[in-house]
């Protein structure tokens, strides 16, 4: 076990945290989803209402243009009094470059100017009533695509002519326009891609009119209204997805034949330098085979590149490129089942990076010098931190010293980057390098209003084993005034879903595990078998059966836990949200004697209800996997509840159904068990804004902790 402090200078006279302040959304500050030149020679970025770049020789900082102005010029379109249920893993680039660095590229209210990156003076480029959404500049600075409504144009940036480039758009055929599964579950945050050439636009259209449409209403208003929303649920039909090429200045769509079945998912799109070919990724429906195909753009036959098969899933990430000589960079778990680098040069391979560990991100690849830029879980793995190496293994270097959670945004040359670091000691700070890992300057620096203000208890490191020798890492908080003697009442805070690790070294500051901590309760938290960052092989044990290896692995933390001699057995909690309110229902039906209470928000309750990408990817389709879908599906185990449940959910969750839960109280009344609840009105997965401290303060486990009788 082992202990981590704050430093000295930060102990003195501090409050307690109050929820009031653990229900506030941590503020970012200094540059985030900077827009890079090509050049590396500066960066651009909206913070709060202005555009700002920063000049990397200069080591300065400008406001370039305010965004009230640009507001003010545009033709805001009409808000839609009906959710569209856009997903929240679309991402719309705000602001772009032009190639010769002299302007940019800027989205505001729906429409789109061009702004001098010196004096600030701006072009009005569109005023239309109908917003331009995803808008991308032409690698030649030419033409900037969008698409308004349902349909894909370009503008030509000096005659502002704008050409239609489809026009069979409509609400269930949708070009260049994702759907809600794909952003979700396959991290594509586009769906339409300019030629290296600038000369044709690859795009995707989306048939959703096969989807179940689920009923959302919003019955807030005095006359309340439908809001449906195509949504997929396993083992349902997904969208019909076509791959198409068009050109910039205009004409027919040629549709490509990517090999594979119908049912297949397009998941990523990638022009080859040379303009001619397109390479697609190729998911089969339930993800355990994946194929990169190269096609050419103008039609013919496709050429496999890559082709790969697992026992249980394939995971999905943007760790390749394409390099000269037709070889191929290529993050891959096969083999190992963790996740490496290798360089493949038709059927062969040879590894880059390999060991014990994950290669988590794909940094950048220089071809030109033969180096790679990656970040990994090495050095520990609740931490990740940035590396370099040659593109044949050698000269391995780690480029970040402080110990914590290194996030890197890079230049396109790879030649400079920025270091946004944190720890659970240090709050943010963000600094630029250049590519040996040298500091060029500090751009931020840490905020330490929180830790001066408030008392944050300290965070313990806890490593054990369980009963087959398996090594979990969890986190201890205890609480203000800990008396070593005293019994104390605990929370275990909770996900356990795959693609999802909680226990990091990175800084969480002034929030509700320490505002509970502070009320006198022990916090716990631990990543079990089915998480991730320790690569697929501890991720796969929870294939084709949610919740089984999850709960005993929990139940052993708590076991853990209790053993240290602090915590009281009959006065432990959980909380969960999302798969950790599906997690806590689980725990207090399938572990009834560990667990006192629980407090379940947005919880999965059957399997076969939640999006097909997600669910079919670890639980097969439902119609060859029946018995695994309803093992795993609390919906069906209301009857075993003993404890204190609450469960909370927003009406209209576009994640996790409030299906979910209506099923659940329905089941729960039927078995004739008492229970909590409290319902939200927002329009999304999480309840956010004033309202949450409200959540917080009605979660709070102090009465159903405090009142449970020893063995109750």
């Amino acid at each position: 076990m082992s202990l981590i402090l704050l430093p000295a200078t930060l102990l003195a006279a501090r409050q307690p945290v109050p929820i009031e302040t653990a229900a506030k959304a941590p503020e970012s500050r200094g540059p985030s989803s900077v827009a890079w030149h090509r050049a590396g020679t500066h960066f651009a970025w909206k913070e709060r209402d202005k555009l700002l770049v920063y000049d990397v020789g200069l080591k300065k900082e400008r406001e370039v243009v305010g965004y009230t102005a640009l507001r003010q010029a545009a033709s805001t379109p009409p808000k839609s009094e009906v959710s569209g249920w856009v997903n929240r893993g679309v991402k719309e680039q705000q602001v772009q470059w032009f190639p010769t660095g002299a302007r940019l590229l800027v989205a505001a209210d729906g429409d789109l100017f061009a702004v001098d990156a010196q004096s600030g003076e701006w072009e009005q480029l569109t005023k239309s009533a109908e917003a331009e959404a995803d808008p991308k500049l032409s690698p030649d600075g030419r033409w900037v695509s969008f698409r308004r409504g349902h349909d894909l144009h370009v503008l030509d940036v000096r005659s502002k002519k704008v050409t239609r480039l489809t026009n069979d758009g409509t609400a269930t055929r949708r070009n260049a326009e994702l759907d809600w599964v794909y952003p979700e579950e396959l991290a594509i945050p586009t769906a339409h891609w300019w030629s290296p050439d600038s000369r044709r636009i690859a795009y995707l259209q989306f048939d959703t009119s096969g989807l179940m449409v689920y009923p959302h209403a919003d019955i807030l208003n005095l006359r309340p209204f439908a809001e449906p929303q195509r949504y997929p649920q396993a083992g349902t039909a997904n969208s019909v997805v076509r791959l198409g090429v068009v050109a910039a200045s205009g004409g027919k769509t040629r549709w490509l034949d990517p090999p594979g079945s119908g049912e297949q998912l397009i998941a990523r799109v990638t022009w080859m330098a040379d303009s001619a070919e397109i390479a697609v990724h190729l998911l089969s429906r339930v993800q355990d085979r994946l194929e990169v195909a190269v096609i050419p753009a103008s039609g013919g036959r496709a050429r496999s590149v890559v082709s790969e098969r697992s026992n249980t899933w394939i995971n999905l990430r943007d760790d390749f490129a394409f390099l000269p000589d037709e070889k191929l960079l290529w993050g891959s778990e096969a083999g190992s089942g963790y996740r490496h680098l290798s360089v493949r040069t038709g059927e062969s391979a040879k590894p880059i990076t390999g060991g014990e560990w994950e290669v988590t991100d794909l940094v950048c690849t220089d071809a030109k010098g033969g180096r790679v830029y990656y970040l990994s879980a090495e050095l520990d793995v609740r931490e990740r931190h940035l590396y370099s190496i040659g593109l044949d293994g050698s000269g391995k270097r780690r480029l970040t010293e402080a110990r914590g959670t290194h996030a890197i945004s890079m230049t396109p040359d790879c030649g400079s980057y920025i270091d946004s670091w944190s720890s659970l000691t240090e709050p943010p700070r963000k600094s630029l390098h250049d590519s040996n890992g040298k500091q060029i300057a500090m751009l931020t620096q840490p905020d330490t209003s929180i830790a001066s203000t408030f008392e944050l208890l300290p965070t313990e490191w806890v490593d054990f084993r369980g009963a087959d020798g398996t090594l979990f890492h969890a986190r201890l908080i205890k609480p203000a005034g800990f008396s070593p003697g005293k019994k104390y009442p605990a929370v275990v805070m909770v996900y356990g879903g795959p693609h999802s690790q909680t226990v990091r070294n990175q800084w969480r500051g002034a929030d509700w595990d320490q505002a509970l901590a502070h009320r006198g309760f022990v916090i716990w938290q631990m990543d079990n078998r089915g998480s991730a960052g320790r690569g697929h092989v501890f991720e796969k044990q929870l294939y084709r059966r949610f919740g089984k290896q999850e709960l005993a692995d929990q139940v052993e933390g708590v076991k853990h836990l209790v053993s240290l001699g602090f915590v009281d057995p009959a006065r432990v909690g959980v909380y969960g949200w999302s798969y950790g309110g599906y997690m806590t229902l689980n725990s207090l039906f399938n572990a009834p004697d560990v667990f006192a209470a629980g407090v379940s928000g947005a919880p999965v309750t059957d399997w076969r209800q939640y999006d097909t990408i997600y669910t079919e990817r670890y639980m097969g389709l439902p119609s060859e996997n029946e018995e695994g879908y309803r093992a795993s599906s609390v919906v069906h185990q209301a009857e075993r509840l003993k404890g204190k449940l609450m469960l909370v959910h927003n009406f209209e969750d576009d994640n996790v159904l409030f299906q979910h839960t209506m099923r659940m109280i329905d089941a729960l009344q039927k078995a004739g068990k008492q229970f909590e609840l409290m319902l939200y009105p927002q329009k999304a997965h999480s309840v956010t804004g004033g309202v949450k401290r409200q959540m917080l303060e009605l979660c709070e486990p102090e009465t159903s902790l405090t009142s449970v009788p020893v063995g109750g």
